[in-house]
């Protein structure tokens, strides 16, 4: 009888754990880090070997998209264009990818849109043969863009449109690939031209290459680098777009507060070990270009348009906001998420490498990165201009942002936007060109005069 009662209270208590096993890991699930098979498995791809993917490699070697539920299978496709095809096929869910290839299919009909602005501007410098100097040695001449519509075809013909040059006539355009394969082309002198970013811009100097041009120079504000999806997958599964979003937010507050780590994740996917060329590839991307609130930008969209309106008579009429959702990201900005990473850990953390001044900082005294990043439409606060003119005696030293020019500047400081050949004037020792100024830049903006007005 004892027996009895013994099985039947085994039977009971075998069938309460049962049940508990079943809630227990649900407990578990939300309590701490998922792990395991609990993981939502999604696929990503990366498009380049290039600093510009460094937040999509962060995320998935620091951990964060693991951390906030996500078991990404990471895929290397080569090209925006081909990574994007990939993308409306429904073969991966997410890209790292560049703007143009994203408006370019969604002109032509897919749902492909972009819910993150990584790289708001172009990194790209115009690397050419030791012996071109000038714009116009370049008339017969091959140089190399990765594939026709992707980010390199885009600044190489911009470059080349800006020197009077025309591709296909004056200039051959080769098709070649990744920039370590476009920059051995020009090592081997099978071209003579190429859209590189660092590090190989400063391997390339070191080999006595020359730099015809730097994109930044030109203040170009364009949607380079970005986070891809679909319409489709925002529609069925907007958690996993929702945490995909978060995992790439986290990801960029890690790539600016552990710097150590960030180029060791770096050096493993450039693969080398070169040091200096990778502490100036952080500097770059991670400390100068990349926003905190990395929201995509509608002016650059626009440029992208302008862009293929030669070509495509629907790029004429879009709109940018049609290529963007921005939803997830002001959501996760408007809960305060962003505010509370960065006043935890402030930029930039200790490592190995530091920056050879320290860097400036609020009227808090909470360090802030030293080159303010391109903020896109939402969280850009639109200038008063009209705050001018000012009248002290002293120069005032003012840092160049995306899209400035002398005239904007002018506009700000006096009131009147023809004012700005003083300060061209106050800056010719530093400034080559009052046509071209880049982010980040310094310029000194002297007191207003009655001169030039």
């Amino acid at each position: 009888m004892n027996q009895v009662k013994y099985q039947k209270k085994l039977s009971w208590l075998a069938v309460l754990l049962s049940a508990l096993g079943i809630v227990f890991p649900r407990l578990a699930q939300t309590a701490d880090q998922p792990t395991g098979s609990r993981l939502e498995k999604v696929r990503i791809a990366y498009s380049a070997i290039s600093g510009s993917q460094l937040v999509g490699w962060i995320a998935y070697d620091a951990g964060f998209f693991r951390k906030n539920g996500l078991d990404v299978e990471f895929i290397f496709i080569e090209g925006g264009p081909r990574a994007v095809q990939s993308l409306a096929s429904g073969q991966v869910q997410f890209g790292v990818v560049a703007g143009a290839p994203v408006v370019q299919s969604n002109l032509r009909g897919s749902s492909v849109v972009l819910v993150t602005g990584f790289l708001n501007t172009l990194d790209y410098q115009f690397i050419v043969d030791k012996t071109i100097t000038r714009p116009d040695q370049l008339k017969g001449k091959a140089v190399a863009v990765s594939q026709p519509g992707s980010s390199s075809d885009f600044a190489m013909r911009y470059a080349l449109d800006k020197y009077g040059l025309e591709p296909g006539k004056d200039v051959t355009l080769i098709e070649i690939g990744s920039q370590p394969a476009r920059f051995a082309a020009l090592q081997s002198g099978k071209i003579q031209g190429v859209m590189i970013a660092v590090p190989l811009t400063l391997t390339a100097k070191k080999l006595g290459f020359n730099v015809l041009a730097d994109l930044q120079m030109l203040g170009l504000e364009y949607q380079y680098t970005a986070m891809a999806t679909t319409r489709d997958l925002i529609k069925s599964r907007p958690d996993l777009v929702r945490n995909v979003v978060k995992a790439s937010v986290e990801a960029i507050h890690y790539l600016k507060t552990h710097r150590k780590e960030a180029i060791e994740i770096l050096r493993k996917y450039m693969k080398t070990a070169d040091t200096e060329a990778l502490v100036e590839t952080y500097e770059a991307i991670a400390l100068n270009l990349v926003p905190e609130r990395p929201y995509p930008t509608l002016r650059g969209i626009q440029t992208i348009l302008q862009e293929l309106a030669a070509k495509d008579p629907k790029a004429k009429t879009a709109r940018p906001e049609q290529f963007v959702d921005m939803s997830f990201l002001k959501e996760l900005d408007a809960s305060g998420f962003v505010d509370k990473l960065y006043k935890a850990t402030p930029v930039v953390a200790s490592g190995e490498t530091r920056p050879s001044s320290p860097p400036p900082k609020t009227e808090k005294g909470t360090p802030i990165a030293p080159k303010k990043p391109i903020v896109s439409e939402p969280k850009q606060k639109t200038e008063k201009l009209a705050r001018s003119p000012q009248a002290s005696s002293a120069s005032t030293e003012y840092t160049v942002k995306a899209g400035d020019t002398l005239s904007h500047v002018a506009l700000q400081y006096y009131g009147n936007a023809r004012k700005w050949p003083q300060i061209y004037e106050a800056n010719k020792e530093t400034m080559k060109n009052p046509h071209y100024l880049f982010i980040g830049q310094k310029i000194s903006v002297p007191a207003d005069t009655p001169r030039a007005a």
